[in-house]
């Protein structure tokens, strides 16, 4: 028998957030052209059929170990509010958390800092929007995302080099959109760590 890729103990028995996420990466599989479509059903009905982790794992053979940034879109509810304001003061969100497929950024006469980094996706579309009124908004976003920026600067600055497509099957898309005026939305890339 397979051990799963966690190394725990395959006799371990599964629980459903376990099985859907095997289920997850066969999907992903898929998507990505690793796993042939006419295997997934067969596939899927093993893990939603397998009592253990080692039979999860057995349903995963032959896919690579899940990385560090798989599984960017998951199925746990936003731990962000959908609407975040900077008025005469900030406002930060960074770290691990869920981020909400709509959500709504507002300086004004003020900032704020959002990091995509270590974010996870409650939806596969995430958008954005972001108003900047005499003040101003940094987004950091990570390299393994879509991201589209639409915004415009009206006596200020909307900066759009961070928009760029990854080309990966299932990345998660991001579109950031909005309005800059006498202020600056900022988009930086996580890996380069350099602003556009």
């Amino acid at each position: 028998m397979t051990t799963d890729p966690a190394g725990t103990d395959p006799a371990v028995l599964a629980s459903d957030d376990d099985r859907e996420q095997a289920a997850r990466r066969l999907r992903t599989a898929v998507e990505g052209g690793r796993l042939p479509l006419e295997l997934l059903a067969p596939r899927l009905d093993e893990v939603y059929g397998a009592r253990t982790r080692g039979e999860l794992a057995d349903a995963c053979r032959g896919l690579p170990a899940p990385g560090p940034r798989d599984d960017l879109v998951v199925d746990s509810p936003p731990t962000s509010g959908r609407f975040v304001a900077g008025v005469f003061g900030g406002f930060v969100r960074k770290g691990r958390w869920v981020v909400p497929p709509r959500l709504t950024l507002w300086s004004m006469w003020g900032g704020g800092r959002v990091d995509l980094a270590q974010a996870r996706f409650s939806s596969q579309n995430t958008e954005i929007r972001t108003v900047a009124l005499w003040g101003g908004t940094r987004i950091t976003v990570p390299d393994d995302i879509d991201v589209e920026v639409k915004g415009f600067g009206l006596f200020g600055v909307f900066g759009k080099g961070a928009a760029r497509r990854t080309g990966r099957p299932g990345a998660p898309r991001v579109v950031i959109k909005g309005l800059a005026l006498f202020g600056a939305v900022v988009t930086r890339t996580s890996t380069t760590g350099t602003e556009h």
